[in-house]
């Protein structure tokens, strides 16, 4: 019953049922987002299930390997792209161009604050890939053609095939893994700096545009209360745009604290669309593990596992709400319909 064995194991049982679940929606309605965020649970499973498997009965190179690749890199940039998709058709492209533009700083940032070795000149790549995939996802953004989220698929999907030969072929010093000497929770200093940034790349980029889509889907979805105003509309000349592009930010943080009584009301009333508190539990099951894994990259590691099952948690529970997600009660992957609940379209 150790922690480090129970933890993992709950939290990989969980992430497969909720694969099971997506996966049974996207045979249902064919939404990229759906089989996105199906890929990205996969990889959740995957990881926790190393965990679980390294703790009950010992860690070894190609369990180590496996664990990184999935939930160090992956699990992060597919959950965040399958919320990109969900809002694909919106203006969250700024949004999504702005996690893009932050991973490639932060990673460059991180290179120069602990001088990873055998880095080489990955820290300048990283940090020229999210420029220019910031610029192109913006662009595409502006230019209202609903094609922006195809462009941040094409830079995750890219990564994560070119991530693989560099975390297999990467060479690792006896015995092959790393541990923490208290926690015995798995970390990435044994892997070269070139594979060690793509961590912050991949969970930034993944991150943001998870925690920040779901805030910016409650917001567009809550009773709102403007107490500042801003016009992203492209008819009014470059400046004025970029000006206002500036303003949003600040904007919708403010008019969504504004808005918050307002949203607590409608609730009561029980009129307040169910996307709302679905995507704020999104929101806090994408926040809660990005900061327990950041405490543990600087050596708190106490909360790791707890923080990985938290997230889960609330990411599934964020779903089971929904009535636009989960309209119907019925039995996977079949047309036996058990429930159809009540304000479902």
């Amino acid at each position: 019953m150790e922690p480090n064995v129970v933890l993992p194991f709950t939290s990989s049982l969980l992430s497969f049922v909720f694969a099971l679940f997506l996966l049974d929606q996207w045979l249902e309605r064919r939404k990229p987002y759906q089989l996105i965020w199906t890929i990205g649970m996969l990889w959740y499973g995957i990881s926790a299930g190393t965990e679980f498997v390294g703790g009950a009965f010992g860690w070894s190179e190609p369990l180590y390997r496996a664990w990184y690749l999935t939930g160090a890199v992956w699990v992060a940039g597919w959950l965040g792209l399958g919320t990109m998709y969900l809002l694909g058709k919106t203006r969250f492209g700024y949004g999504a161009a702005a996690s893009v533009l932050l991973a490639g700083l932060f990673t460059f940032l991180s290179w120069r604050r602990y001088e990873y070795p055998d880095s080489g000149i990955s820290p300048y790549v990283y940090l020229a890939i999210g420029v220019v995939a910031a610029l192109a996802i913006g662009v595409e953004t502006y230019r209202a053609k609903g094609r922006w989220a195809n462009v941040a698929g094409a830079l995750i999907v890219a990564g994560t095939l070119v991530s693989i030969p560099m975390v297999v072929l990467a060479p690792l010093a006896e015995p092959g893994y790393a541990l923490d000497p208290v926690t015995g929770i798995p970390s990435g200093e044994l892997f070269p700096g070139y594979v060690r940034l793509l961590t912050p790349f991949f969970n930034i980029t993944g991150g943001f545009a998870l925690v920040l889509g779901a805030l910016y889907s409650a917001y567009v979805f809550m009773p709102k209360r403007r107490v500042i105003r801003y016009d992203l509309g492209r008819d009014r000349g470059v400046a004025r745009f970029l000006l206002n592009l500036a303003v949003a930010p600040v904007a919708i943080g403010v008019n969504f604290v504004a808005s918050i009584p307002g949203a607590v009301a409608a609730l009561l009333r029980g009129e307040l669309n169910s996307r709302v508190p679905s995507t704020i539990l999104l929101a806090i099951g994408g926040f809660v593990p990005s900061l327990t894994g950041s405490l543990a990259r600087f050596g708190a590691t106490e909360a790791f596992f707890l923080g990985e099952l938290l997230g889960v948690v609330f990411l599934f529970a964020g779903f089971l709400v929904s009535i636009e997600v989960f309209r119907e009660i019925r039995i996977p992957f079949t047309s036996i319909v058990l429930h159809t609940r009540r304000g479902a379209a």
